[in-house]
């Protein structure tokens, strides 16, 4: 008496198929589990005994041996009660095996026969699509979730009784169905706007370039001038999330586990803000079981990190791969996992640790000593990542009293989304789509200076002693500031306004 299913396990932010095998031979009763089960997979014999017992079936008097195939991938998580309970069912009579052919199945068992939700269900839709499976059974929590997947029928179950009627051809369980305009529906702006922000129109210039070409922010400035009110409010000026972003986004958001119940798509750019005690774990990912860390949860997003030096040193360092790459690579002795982490990094910092160096109103109490320690604790390689670096002064009083505010974040979105497309048929091949990503030969091929633009670029070179990675940097902000005024030429003022956004190269601070 055997059965043979299919269920799905996730490795990284990608799910790949498991042949579950169920036999049951004559001999003293018992319960085995192979093929490299961890320990949430060898408890599953009870919940699925207990399952069993109180849905009205009983357990098969036999020796009953699960193997998980294949045997030499070590087997994460409680999603394989269910397809474990109908291998049972099916070995024992219960209803056809073929009932289980070309069909996906995943799920945890509570004790009482019903399903609970299980993490990275979209990822196992799209593998089940992949393996050629006509359909997947999920748990009803997550179903939603796993319809966003075409061309894989998606059925949504409650309890386990309710899917042995379905095999049995009783009663077949219902089909999640996604909503074409969902991704539209979800992506109004959620309260924030730019505009609400009195005074620094040169910070949300800044910040207008950063979004256009998808570049990395540090804005500098003593406390209360509105650092993190700017921060949190450049989602909202960032391009829509196009589907196969969103898709990728939660993929990610369903492996780690914070999708909301019921949510079927991330619609939203990320916004990830870790505190500054943040271990390396945390930031990169990690683990025994590997997850993803914040740098991957803010892929296609921005990953905020509010006072910069106040972070360990090593967990700095560590942003750096995924900062040049866009992914992140965890390497274990079972496995070798790789996570997308292609995010904008937004950072804040004071001048000093008091906050008031270089203030006209208010008096540094800072030796210089200590600001340079304060200063040096992000290191330069990092720095050099870095593409705009922004002071932020303190806000006057006529303008936090003004009546007009600055332009709303739809229009300034309406901007970036224009340069946008310019970048994106200007790149059309190359795999990538805005400027911060091109390599040093796309750089070189789109972002040709005039013999003058060539000559004011060395001025500044040589007098701020800037890096090689920093004249790339500086190449790639001009490119976007003449995509966001349609011009297919780098122009001088181009050239001049990127050189202006490296403070920190510039000794200012």
């Amino acid at each position: 008496m055997l059965a043979r299913l299919t269920s799905l396990a996730v490795l990284g932010v990608r799910a790949y198929p498991v042949r579950v095998e169920v036999d049951l031979a004559p001999g003293l009763p018992s319960f085995s589990t192979v093929g490299l089960p961890n320990e949430a997979v060898r408890e599953s014999k009870e919940r699925v005994r207990s399952a069993l017992s109180n849905s009205g079936y009983a357990l098969p008097v036999n020796r009953i041996t699960v193997n998980l195939a294949p045997a030499d991938v070590r087997k994460e998580g409680a999603g394989f009660d269910l397809p474990i309970a109908l291998g049972i069912l099916a070995a024992a009579g219960a209803f056809p095996a073929e009932a289980l052919l070309g069909l996906g199945v995943v799920g945890e068992l509570a004790l009482d026969g019903s399903i609970r939700p299980v993490r990275g269900v979209l990822p196992m839709a799209v593998a089940a699509g992949q393996d050629g499976l006509h359909a997947i059974i999920v748990p009803d929590e997550n179903a939603r979730e796993a319809a966003v997947v075409q061309g894989v029928d998606v059925l949504a179950a409650k309890r386990l009784d309710q899917v042995v009627a379905h095999l049995v051809e009783r009663e077949p369980l219902p089909k999640a169905g996604a909503d074409g305009l969902l991704l539209e529906k979800a992506q109004a702006l959620a309260g924030l706007d730019m505009n609400e922000v009195r005074g620094q129109e040169h910070v949300k210039r800044a910040l207008t370039i950063a979004a256009a070409g998808g570049h990395n922010v540090l804005m500098s400035g003593p406390p209360g001038s509105g650092k993190t009110m700017l921060s949190r409010r450049l989602s909202t000026i960032l391009p829509p999330l196009s589907f196969s972003e969103a898709v990728e986004v939660t993929q990610v958001a369903s492996v780690a586990g914070v999708l909301t119940a019921g949510q079927a798509l991330v619609a939203q750019r990320p916004f990830r803000a870790p505190h500054h005690t943040v271990s390396d774990a945390g930031l990169i990912g990690g683990g025994t079981v590997p997850r993803p860390g914040e740098v991957s949860l803010a892929h296609h997003g921005v990953l905020f990190l509010d006072e910069l030096p106040e972070f360990k040193k090593s967990v700095l360092e560590v942003l750096r791969q995924p900062m040049e790459s866009g992914q992140v690579t965890i390497t274990r002795a079972a496995a070798t996992v790789d996570f997308p982490a292609r995010f904008m990094l937004v950072a804040a910092m004071n001048p000093c640790p008091c906050g008031y160096y270089g203030d006209p109103k208010r008096q540094c109490s800072c030796s210089p000593q200590q600001i340079r320690n304060y200063l040096s604790r992000v290191s330069g390689p990092l720095m050099d990542r870095i593409d705009l670096q922004i002071e932020v002064p303190a806000v006057p009083f006529k303008d936090l009293a003004a009546e007009t505010a600055g332009p709303p974040s739809a229009e300034l979105r309406a901007q970036v989304v224009a340069a946008r497309e310019l970048q994106a048929r200007r790149l059309h091949g190359s795999g990538i789509f805005c400027n911060a990503q091109m390599t040093t030969s796309l750089t070189r091929r789109h972002c040709r200076l005039s013999r003058e633009g060539l000559s004011l670029l060395e001025r500044a070179m040589e007098r701020f002693k800037l890096s090689a990675r920093a004249y790339g940097r500086i190449l790639k902000i001009a490119r976007t500031v003449a995509d966001l005024d349609a011009q297919e030429d780098i122009g001088l003022s181009h050239l001049s306004e990127a050189i202006s956004y490296r403070s920190l190269d510039r000794g200012l601070l």
